[in-house]
């Protein structure tokens, strides 16, 4: 059973039935039922169509739904509109499902639930144990989320940058159950990338690529974090470097810079060093001053403090940082590093003890703890050793 190719017709084969006149709905949960069909007649029974063959399935799920309905002239009617056997139009609705599921009136919650399960394919198990959510609660998400959308017309512009937060949500998720939602991720922005052509879609995709092309280093075999600082740089992914550097050169070319090019352009910095020591952060501090401008995000700015501490030294990133606000995520994380590298150990050791119990994920949390325990016991030999020697 090619799972691949499911994944991919699924935004095809809804589009047409929502351009028929279907509700989103209905059409979404016809479709569904077409991809268990095909999953049980297929393997023994492959068609010489498969996109016009889910079509027709998920047409006739429709209408027999619809025919369970109290409007008996309207079913009717839509009986007789059934199409006759043949190739599947070539009309691709794809992007106005990008944008229908990313629609401004869903949570994000809400809008990644829904991207997943309508363009992605994915089934609402598959989802529910990649959030390690119910998969009651998960379906309830998503049952709200086609209520919301289902009056919403295709032929409405649309909006880019909300399907590309919605799509930089679900590569954070990264890895959870049997779905990997970082690769997941990147499958479906580079499916938007082949229907729109746009510099901040190529910009996200260069970036994920870029993130996704250090993964096998960031965790050592206990599971720990790796700083990127300590990372085995021959373990990063040479090929998805290269592929997300040049879809980047291509896109900044174009002269129209966005938020998700300049975090591009900070990664490809980062993975251009042949070492940590070598990173050229003068210009990355130049990319954050690119990023202020396009988003003033406290978060950019915490971002940038760490880039001033290293190419300015550690006091100028400490000077950075009193202007920001203390409730950060990750403030005391970023404190307790240039503490450090100012010398300053014992108050670094306080500040990642802090981090740790901010921490917004397991990994994170025993990575600061690590570090706090790492300058508690260099103090306490500093203070043995002195000791003794009085």
């Amino acid at each position: 059973m090619d799972e691949a190719l499911l994944r991919a017709l699924t935004p095809r084969v809804l589009g047409i039935l929502v351009r028929r006149g279907a509700g989103f709905a209905a059409a979404e949960d016809a479709v569904q039922d077409a991809l268990v069909e095909a999953v049980r007649v297929w393997p023994d029974d492959p068609p010489r169509d498969p996109q016009g063959w889910l079509v027709t399935v998920a047409w006739r799920r429709f209408l027999d739904a619809t025919r369970a309905d109290t409007a008996r002239r309207r079913r009717e009617d839509r009986a007789e509109e059934e199409p006759p056997p043949g190739p599947a139009p070539s009309v691709d609705d794809t992007l106005q499902l990008y944008f229908l599921c990313a629609h401004p009136s869903l949570t994000p919650a809400s809008a990644v639930a829904l991207t997943l399960r309508a363009v992605g394919g994915l089934t609402t198990r598959q989802i529910a144990q990649a959030y390690v959510v119910p998969e009651a609660t998960m379906a309830q998400r998503i049952s709200r989320a086609k209520r919301t959308v289902s009056g919403v017309r295709f032929d409405r512009p649309g909006d880019v940058s909300t399907v590309l937060r919605v799509l930089y949500l679900v590569f954070n998720e990264g890895y959870s159950g049997d779905v990997d939602l970082a690769a997941e991720a990147i499958r479906l922005t580079r499916q938007l990338a082949a229907v729109i052509d746009h510099p901040e879609v190529a910009g996200l995709l260069s970036l994920m690529l870029l993130h996704h092309a250090r993964r096998a280093a960031r965790t050592a075999p206990d599971g720990s974090l790796v700083p990127l600082a300590e990372q085995d740089r021959s373990r990063w992914d040479t090929g998805l470097i290269a592929e997300g550097v040049g879809i980047l050169q291509a896109a900044l070319s174009r002269d129209r810079l966005g938020e998700f090019q300049a975090q591009a352009a900070v990664a490809a910095l980062h993975a251009d060093a042949p070492s940590a020591e070598e990173t050229d952060w003068t210009q990355i501090v130049e990319w954050y001053d690119e990023l202020v401008r396009l988003t003033d995000s406290p978060v950019v700015r915490l971002n940038r403090a760490v880039a001033v501490g290293e190419a300015d030294g550690p006091r100028a990133g400490l000077a950075e940082l009193a202007a920001l606000d203390g409730s950060l995520p990750r403030y005391a994380a970023v404190a307790a590093y240039l503490h450090e590298r100012d010398g300053d150990p014992e108050t670094a050791a306080a500040l990642y003890a802090e981090a740790a119990l901010k921490a917004s994920n397991l990994a994170e949390r025993d990575h600061l703890t690590r570090q706090a325990a790492r300058l508690n016991t260099r103090g306490r030999r500093r203070a043995g050793v002195e000791g003794g020697g009085a």
